[in-house]
């Protein structure tokens, strides 16, 4: 059974949802202190994005502290897969062969990569004999 999708994040979303998922929950505090030397957020920007993504569906908020506690209602794998179901649909036309050769190209794998690739696609075969 195919299960429902969520809102695609935008950049901004997945910059809080990757602090949310390392964390496994945070305050806005804690969220804007992460982000802060990174991306040059203001408090309010992500207390609104936050408030933005509790409306999406994107996280949840625990009301029960004094200062309010979010996590990602998704997890990172989830939203990974749906992401790149969504790329791999509207900008691939459903070719995963054209997927990976493109992202193999566009930035080099390492031997390690390579070899976790090759042993799922040998794990892969298996499951298909």
């Amino acid at each position: 059974m195919k299960k429902a999708a969520f809102p695609k994040p935008t950049e901004a979303e997945l910059a809080i949802l990757h602090v949310l998922w390392e964390r496994g929950s945070a305050t806005v505090r804690d969220v804007w202190e992460h982000m802060d030397s990174a991306h040059g957020k203001g408090y309010t920007t992500v207390l609104k994005t936050l408030q933005i993504m509790l409306e999406k569906g994107l996280v949840e908020r625990n009301v029960t502290a004094r200062s309010h506690v979010y996590h990602a209602a998704h997890s990172k794998e989830e939203t990974q897969s749906q992401m790149v179901g969504h790329v791999l649909e509207s900008v691939f036309s459903g070719s995963a062969r054209n997927l990976v050769m493109r992202a193999l190209s566009v930035k080099k794998a390492s031997p390690e990569e390579l070899a976790q690739i090759r042993s799922l696609l040998d794990e892969m075969e298996r499951r298909t004999k």
